[in-house]
C-alpha cells in the first residue's frame, strides 16, 4: 500500500496485481485496492503453486511456507504481464531486512535475477539501498523521492500510513495459511499420507478436527457452520456419517478402500459419541451414513 502510494504521488499511473491459490485470497488485497482507488488484477495460481508447495526448489521458511519460491512464481507472472502488455517496470513493496529468509538482500537479488527482472523490479520502500533500476535511469522515477527503509521495525512505515492518509492496513503476517504452524502441521501431514493430495484435500484441513487411521482421513464438524461446510465439500468416494436427530458432530471420511469402510465407520461413530453431549446419551444416539 506504501509503495503504490509513494509512486502515485510521484504521477504514476498503476495496475494493481494479487495472487489466489488453496493457501490463500484476495480478500485483503480487493479491500486495499479499493481504499487506494487503484484497479486491481486477480491472477489464480492455484494448480501450479500447489505443486511447487510440495517440493519448493529453495525449500520452507519456520513452517510449511515458500516464501521464496512464492514470491518468485508471482514476480515471473508479473514479468509475464509486463512484457505481453508494455508496461515500463514492476514495483512491490519489500522492504530489505524485514523479512529474515525472504528479504535479505541475498533474497532479493535472486527474485530479481531469476524472475527475469533484472532492471525492472523496483522497491520504492527501499530503493536508496539497492541498485538503481532502469525505471530511475530513464527518469521515470525521481531515484531521491524514494525511500530507504530497512530492517524489521515498522514504526517508519506506520508513520508514513498516518502521513498519507492509510487508515487500515494488514498485519504483517499477510493472509498465508502457509504460515500457521497449525495448519502447517496438519498440511505435512496430509503430504506424508498423501503426496498427491488435490486442492479439494486442502480444503478439509481449514476446518474440523484431523484424524487419520493409516492412510484414510477422518474430519469431525466442530459446529453446524463446519458440519454444512463438510457436507457441500464431500465429493464421490466420500462417506459422510451424522447424527440423524441429536445435535452433534458431521464426519467425513475420505480415501477408504471398501475392505476397511467397516472398521472406519465404526471408528467415526465413536467420535460421534464423544463429541454430542452426554445429556443426549440416554435418550439413544441414532447414526446414519451416507456413501457417495
Amino acid at each position: 500500500m506504501l509503495a503504490i502510494r509513494l509512486l502515485e504521488r510521484r504521477g504514476l499511473d498503476m495496475v494493481g496485481l494479487t495472487f489466489v491459490s488453496y493457501f490463500f485470497n484476495a480478500e485483503i488485497p480487493i479491500k486495499m485496492s479499493q481504499q487506494l482507488n487503484v484497479p486491481l488484477r486477480v491472477a489464480d495460481i492455484s494448480l501450479e503453486h500447489l505443486d511447487m508447495v510440495k517440493q519448493p526448489h529453495y525449500g520452507y521458511g519456520k513452517n510449511m511456507n515458500p516464501c521464496l519460491d512464492c514470491h518468485l512464481m508471482m514476480l515471473r507472472r508479473a514479468k509475464q504481464i509486463m512484457t505481453e502488455e508494455g508496461f515500463d517496470f514492476v514495483a512491490t513493496g519489500e522492504v530489505l531486512g524485514e523479512r529474515p529468509f525472504s528479504q535479505n538482500l541475498t533474497a532479493l537479488n535472486l527474485l530479481e535475477k531469476e524472475s527475469g527482472l533484472t532492471g525492472y523490479l523496483l522497491r520504492p520502500l527501499s530503493a536508496k539501498l539497492l541498485p538503481s533500476t532502469i525505471a530511475e535511469q530513464k527518469g521515470l522515477v525521481n531515484r531521491e523521492k524514494l525511500l530507504d527503509i530497512s530492517g524489521r521495525s515498522r514504526q517508519r512505515q506506520i508513520a508514513l500510513a498516518l502521513e498519507w492518509g492509510i487508515s487500515k492496513y494488514p498485519t504483517p503476517a499477510g493472509g498465508c495459511c502457509l504460515t500457521d504452524p497449525g495448519f502447517s502441521g496438519r498440511f505435512k501431514e496430509l503430504l506424508a499420507h498423501w503426496l498427491k493430495a488435490s486442492g479439494d484435500d486442502i480444503q478439509l484441513l481449514k476446518y474440523g478436527r484431523i484424524f487419520w487411521q493409516d492412510n484414510v482421513l477422518l474430519v469431525v464438524g466442530r459446529n453446524q457452520e463446519e458440519n454444512n461446510f463438510l457436507n457441500g465439500i464431500a465429493k464421490i468416494g466420500d462417506i459422510l456419517v451424522e447424527a440423524e436427530t441429536t445435535p452433534g458432530p458431521t464426519v467425513l471420511i475420505r480415501g477408504a478402500s471398501s475392505s476397511k469402510a467397516e472398521l472406519l465407520l465404526e471408528y467415526a461413530k465413536n467420535l460421534i459419541y464423544q463429541y454430542i453431549k452426554k445429556e443426549h446419551h440416554s435418550s439413544g444416539i441414532k447414526i446414519i451414513t451416507r456413501f457417495l
